[in-house]
């Protein structure tokens, strides 16, 4: 049995991860087992344990990631329209689109981990994770009067009402209203 470089080990642990992050995102933490995230990457489940402590550890990993990678799509969001306010009103209407809803494995890790975050209440450094993605994208949404709070649970609710009933006229009527409910001269 041939060992595995150092350098490969640092590459397949950012393969889990990376895939981790798009599969939990899509099906839930509970909805991928540690052995079909692994056969994904082409790994074995042993390989798994050598990178990981425990799947809880790889969860915070992947939480952790998906909120870089949030972090990054803003950021480019401020560059691709220069203005924060324009770049702000752009957000919105990508994140309340019917391609955001039907890809939620690369989607926003706010909407994508929030079930299994809320249902895990032991899983502290997840919900450290995910509190601290939750400020960050409710900074940048920030208006001078207004924290950002209300108007990033609005989209979360929003995107994840859209997504549970999805291949319904419903779906599409949640995301067209809240988008008028958040465009509007005085939204949450």
């Amino acid at each position: 049995m041939s060992r595995v470089s150092q350098a490969q080990a640092i590459e397949n642990r950012r393969r889990a991860v990376a895939a981790a992050s798009q599969l939990f995102r899509e099906r839930g933490v509970n909805g991928i087992s540690v052995a079909d995230l692994m056969k994904s990457i082409g790994l074995t489940t042993g390989g798994f344990y050598k990178q990981f402590a425990s799947k809880e550890a790889l969860v915070a990993e992947a939480a952790q990631a998906a909120f870089g990678d949030l972090d990054l799509l803003l950021a480019s969001f401020d560059t691709d329209h220069g203005d924060h306010d324009r770049a702000r009103g752009a957000l919105v209407d990508f994140y309340l689109s019917t391609e955001h809803r039907d890809q939620p494995g690369t989607g926003c890790p706010t909407a994508g981990f929030a079930g299994d975050v809320a249902r895990e209440p032991t899983a502290e450094e997840v919900r450290e994770t995910y509190a601290t993605g939750v400020e960050h994208f409710a900074a940048w949404m920030a208006t001078d009067t207004d924290d950002g709070l209300s108007v990033v649970a609005t989209l979360v609710g929003a995107l994840l009402l859209a997504r549970a009933t999805a291949g319904t006229e419903v779906s599409d009527k949640i995301l067209e209203s809240t988008h008028k409910a958040v465009t509007a001269p005085h939204g949450p």
